[in-house]
């Protein structure tokens, strides 16, 4: 046993510097200021992702669904099983620390010759320890700890996800519900116009062609008008399996009810790292590699484990009070591969591979989560602008059609500057309500783009 110690001792200085490093953030990150197109301040760390989305989204009714989604959303529940799965592991690798425990009894009866049977009993227990001198437990239990991390922040990703599509979901409804409004006023204007033209036919202004023209308008906002309807139920059924529930109509408010922030900060591009799950999932990822790899190392290195046994037997005749009885055994072995060296260095490349792959996609989910806080923060902004100017297009369109329709009722105008200053009104009206529910999408896009969900 003494000359198991010394070689214990002796091979634990020839372990190798990376079995024992904890894992640390590469150097060579494409986090910067220049991550963000448009210019951001160090000291700049407000970033809507710290809202909470109640906060938010302040509207009481999508409030509801969201909460009803985080409840019952099947995706977010598998999600946070895997959760529970990745702790019961790392439960038992911590445990693959402590000395290995048994318990054993036998009973036995034999004759020889026909003399009569011996009894034979024994009881005994037994211990083994594996010690981690080169770090083979130590690894597997930081990529236990890495591979928990991966699964809870692929949780936060899902829910910071399913916050976003319930809230998207919700205000295409409200884009929705606006627009058919607009297309039944319109549909009103239209059956309304077509009398008027009938009655301006029975003068003689009017000919039997224009009226033609202007039934089949009628009939093709009437179909806008189906095609919506079956657009709001489609939304509604998919808004439905999110929640969990069966599919159904959607209790909601209007789009001109919803209040959102003039100003959106988006902070500065280190908070990335922490704030988005996707990316922290990534990092992770490369973490539990990074263990991966020194287990790999630590395989070229013996394994060394303590055990021992004792028991009582009565073998001898004697009983358990009988000191002669009981067996005592200590154990200490050591073992070096020889032969396994082709498969060690496979695995050890194999696991630096991986390890270079990990860290590509980490910086790669970086570069990603970039890209679309700047797509996301041009949306809005873009949208905002489009939304000024789609208003004064309306009211000038507005100012058109009641002109156009004046004086071809009075005047000369015929009955095609009507109908384009009428079709050019209602694509100026459904384009605005695009824009504000692009607007409004612009600000779940950067909220998710930023992390925000979590709270």
């Amino acid at each position: 046993m003494k000359n198991i110690v010394i070689s214990i001792i002796m091979l634990s200085s020839l372990a190798g510097c990376h079995i024992y490093r904890n894992y640390e953030r590469p150097d060579n990150l494409s986090v910067s200021d220049s991550l963000f197109r448009h210019p951001v301040a160090e000291e700049d760390t407000m970033t809507i992702a710290s809202v909470s989305w109640r906060e938010l989204f302040t509207d009481p009714k999508l409030q509801e669904l969201i909460e009803c989604g985080l409840e019952n959303n099947t995706d977010l529940r598998i999600a946070f099983l895997k959760v529970n799965e990745a702790e019961a592991s790392l439960m038992s690798s911590k445990l693959s620390f402590l000395p290995s425990l048994g318990l054993s009894a036998d009973a036995s009866i034999s004759s020889l010759g026909g003399e009569s049977a011996t009894e034979t009993y024994s009881v005994g227990a037994s211990a083994s320890w594996e010690i981690d001198i080169f770090g083979k437990l130590r690894n597997a239990k930081k990529g236990t700890e890495a591979l928990l991390y991966q699964y809870e922040a692929n949780a936060r990703a899902v829910q910071t996800l399913l916050i976003a599509t319930i809230a998207d979901s919700y205000y295409t409804l409200l884009a929705l519900d606006e627009q058919l409004k607009t297309s039944q006023e319109t549909s009103k204007n239209w059956s309304s116009y077509v009398k008027t033209l009938v009655a301006l036919k029975d003068n003689g202004t009017v000919k039997e062609s224009d009226i033609a023209q202007a039934k089949a308008n009628s009939i093709k906002v009437d179909a806008s008008l189906v095609s919506l309807e079956q657009q709001i139920t489609s939304v509604e059924n998919s808004l439905s399996v999110l929640l969990g529930r069966v599919p159904g109509a959607i209790e909601r408010s209007t789009l001109d009810e919803q209040v959102f922030p003039d100003s959106l900060s988006v902070g500065v591009p280190l908070q990335l790292l922490r704030n988005r799950p996707d990316v922290m999932q990534a990092e992770w990822k490369l973490a539990e590699a990074y263990y991966t790899t020194n287990q790999a190392r630590a395989a070229f290195y013996p394994s060394i484990t303590l055990g021992g046994n004792a028991g009582w037997t009565n073998s001898g005749g004697g009983t358990i009070t009988d000191p002669a009885s009981w067996l005592l055994s200590a154990v200490g072995s050591l073992v070096q591969p020889l032969f396994e060296n082709g498969k060690n260095i496979a695995n050890l490349k194999i696991a630096k591979a991986q390890q270079e792959e990990s860290l590509l996609s980490f910086q790669q989910s970086i570069l990603n989560a970039g890209a679309e806080v700047n797509d996301a923060l041009v949306a809005w902004q873009a949208s905002r602008k489009r939304i000024d100017m789609g208003k004064q297009q309306i009211e000038a369109l507005e100012s058109a059609v009641k002109s156009t329709e004046l004086l071809m009722k009075y005047g000369n105008v015929n009955y095609l500057e009507v109908l384009v200053a009428q079709q050019a009104l209602l694509e100026a009206q459904m384009t605005n309500i695009g824009d504000k529910y692009n607007e409004i999408k612009g600000v779940i896009d950067l909220y998710h783009a930023l992390g925000g969900g979590i709270k």
